[in-house]
């Protein structure tokens, strides 16, 4: 195993970050391949003769211990280096990359061994990819809507009012219709989406809406800390109508 990662540990070098990632997977590579020999002879056998549940959760376990490495900016080596350069350069994501190119191999496997056991090892390595995911980019907990629509004003400050979030507005022009829109963008909660049509359809039921899944939101927040009042909805036109500083400077005196 170790002489088959070294051509891959070279490629990882020049792509992942040089002695930094080199000197971090070798360490992982070292460890793996040492826990394998030393515990192999202890774990002949398994916990559970249930195939099934071998492939769930290994693909849990590898998957998240893996998440680990990549946050940690090393690899475990062989293809997940492969993998890692691929998804940075690509933007596809891991767990797809991974089915690709472990996939190639295991179908190989399977010609070879038989196809009992590769198929069980085909769903080991999807859930394997989406505990990896899971732990790169978290769940995703937070909703974006893009919001085209003739009242931005009115349904900005209901957003703004009810969810504390920020809100972005630009504007557009329809390339059919030829008529111009106000587009506004936020992010709210996954919890909070529901309420969020209610309101788009009080004001404007005729706008258009899209909603995209994040993982992450940072900043973007108007929420008032534990023990002060929530912003004032008769107060919010004010503040959408004013200049960036003005507005900055009004939602900070409350």
């Amino acid at each position: 195993m170790l002489c088959f990662n070294l051509p891959i540990l070279i490629l990882g070098f020049f792509y992942l970050g040089r002695w930094k990632f080199l000197l971090r997977t070798g360490y992982v590579v070292f460890i793996y391949n040492l826990g394998v020999d030393i515990l192999a002879p202890y774990l002949d056998k398994p916990i559970t003769e249930d195939l099934l549940l071998i492939a769930l959760f290994g693909g849990v376990i590898g998957g998240f211990a893996n998440g680990l490495i990549y946050r940690g900016s090393a690899s475990a080596g062989g293809t997940s280096v492969l993998s890692r350069i691929l998804q940075l350069r690509t933007g596809i994501p891991t767990s797809q990359l991974y089915l690709v190119l472990d996939g190639s191999i295991i179908v190989t496997q399977g010609l070879v061994f038989g196809w009992d056991k590769s198929l069980y090892a085909m769903i080991m390595l999807f859930v394997w990819g989406l505990a990896l995911d899971y732990v790169l980019e978290g769940p995703s907990v937070v909703r974006t809507a893009t919001i085209v629509t003739h009242k931005p004003v009115e349904v900005a400050t209901s957003i703004i009012s009810e969810f504390g979030s920020g809100v972005t507005q630009w504007q557009g022009q329809g390339m059919y219709s030829g008529g111009s829109y106000s587009i506004l963008f936020c992010a709210v909660n996954r919890a909070d989406m529901p309420r969020m049509r209610e309101i788009i359809e009080k004001h404007d039921p005729e706008a258009f809406m899209v909603i995209g899944h994040a993982h992450q939101r940072i900043g973007g927040s108007l929420r008032r800390k534990p023990g002060e009042k929530p912003l004032s909805e008769a107060a919010l036109p004010k503040i959408l109508e004013a200049t960036p500083e003005e507005a900055i400077s009004r939602v900070t005196a409350g």
